[in-house]
């Protein structure tokens, strides 16, 4: 596209770019562009920004990654919404794509290494962070060449006594990790720092996108030299400023308070730390003992740390009560076929919302299962054993509304051109409100995000 073709919000991103040093791809992310998007899937589309960026965020099972523009119409139909809760953040994929498209998002998870994501992309705004993250990268980037790094705990637990990523990127994770504590960074720059040390792992690893496993011959991402890059950090939205927290989700659904809520919990026996511990001890720095074939921590397999909804006995239960929480008038629900409620008793018990006053609408997706699936199921040995019963999943994204809300009474639908409202923003909110005691878990939190003794 032509620059003179560019409207003013566009000249503006590119400008923005340039003045932090940052290069747009070709082709600029309009409405029109991101609504073929949608239709045609023929693209990734990373949110609603004027421009696309490079990166990619790690490899994680559940990735929204294809589903954001259905999640984005979604959100945009709640007319007059501009803080969105994000309870179960993962990559924070999500909040990333709807801070990029103006709203206020209040992330959360439970998991350090998510939290540092959330930190990262939803919470740390460009222009507080991206000069001192670009310096940083530079100054972390020529310690990886160095010759005289020495192994230490990342190298020894994931690359010798397991296969996760091979020896010579080892070190220099271990290096640049322990420079980053040296420095008592900000707590957002450390975000910052933080991720793009995940994601440069991550596009170095030798595994299928699970820490459950590594793959038997080393893959050929795995032979490169570790990089680190910039973050596609988002400038601060108009509605306000963002937050990331790294509460449990009942306190969180208790305390946080949004337009509307969008919640991708975990759906079945596979629990995300589990699935990931690799980034849990390498954001937390805490050098756990491990066990296993996989080295996994020692407190995976601890009870104070599995999630509910990992259950499946308690899982229904659980839900119902989480919802019951939710400060928000509308919810946004992402929901598996391979989960452990089906669709139609998920859809009783989201009728069942607000003393029987909720209206839901179903929307289905179908997409290819993670690709272990595609790879099939084999034994100790290597050997191919088994069947996978099938490839494909269903994700059912439900959205619920109270009846008699304006939405339901033909108040107004949000378009791709209607304006974002600015949330309500409480006074003096400049982004370092600390986080409520009473809602700290300090065993869960990151060392950034604990309280003090005498908070």
């Amino acid at each position: 596209m032509s620059p003179k073709r560019l409207g003013p919000k566009e000249r503006e991103g590119l400008g923005w770019l340039a003045d932090h040093g940052l290069t747009p791809v070709a082709r600029i992310v309009t409405p029109k562009r991101l609504r073929a998007a949608d239709r045609h899937r023929r693209r990734e589309v990373s949110g609603t920004s004027v421009y696309e960026r490079f990166g990619r965020m790690i490899k994680y099972l559940g990735s929204k990654r294809t589903l954001l523009p259905v999640i984005l119409d979604a959100v945009r139909a709640a007319a007059g919404a501009g803080a969105v809760i994000d309870l179960f953040s993962g990559t924070s994929r999500v909040g990333h794509a709807l801070k990029g498209a103006g709203y206020r998002v209040l992330a959360n998870d439970h998991n350090a290494y998510a939290a540092v994501l959330a930190r990262c992309y939803v919470q740390a705004d460009a222009e507080g962070v991206l000069e001192d993250a670009a310096r940083l990268v530079g100054e972390f980037n020529r310690l990886a060449r160095r010759a005289d790094l020495a192994p230490g705990y990342f190298t020894e637990t994931f690359c010798v006594k397991s296969r996760y990523i091979q020896p010579k990127n080892g070190v220099r994770i271990d290096s640049i990790r322990e420079a980053i504590a040296a420095k008592s960074l900000p707590p957002d720059l450390e975000a910052v720092m933080l991720t793009s040390l995940m994601e440069a792992a991550d596009r170095v690893d030798s595994t299928t996108g699970l820490q459950m496993a590594y793959l038997k011959h080393w893959s050929q991402r795995s032979h490169n030299d570790l990089e680190l890059r910039v973050p596609a950090v988002l400038p601060r939205p108009a509605a306000g400023k963002c937050r990331a927290h790294c509460h449990d989700a009942f306190d969180a659904a208790a305390a946080l308070e949004g337009d509307i809520a969008y919640i991708d919990p975990p759906y079945n026996q596979h629990s995300y730390l589990g699935n990931y511990h690799m980034w849990e001890s390498l954001v937390r720095w805490d050098k756990p003992p491990v066990y296993g074939v996989a080295c996994k921590r020692v407190d995976v397999r601890e009870g104070g740390r599995r999630s509910v909804f990992n259950s499946r006995p308690r899982f229904a239960t659980a839900l119902r009560r989480l919802l019951g929480m939710v400060r928000a008038r509308t919810l946004i629900i992402s929901f598996s076929d391979e989960g452990y409620m089906m669709r139609g008793e998920m859809e009783a018990m989201l009728r069942g919302l607000w003393g029987g006053a909720a209206r839901v609408r179903v929307i289905e997706n179908d997409f290819k299962r993670y690709i272990g699936a595609q790879i099939g199921i084999y034994n100790p040995r290597g050997e191919r054993v088994g069947r996978v019963g099938h490839l494909r999943n269903k994700e059912y994204m439900y959205v619920v509304t109270r009846e008699g809300t304006a939405q339901e009474r033909g108040g107004g639908v949000a378009t791709d051109e209607t304006p974002v409202p600015r949330a309500r923003v409480e006074p003096g909110d400049t982004g370092e409100t600390p986080v409520p005691r009473e809602l700290v878990d300090p065993y869960t939190l990151p060392a950034w995000a604990a309280p003090s003794s005498s908070s």
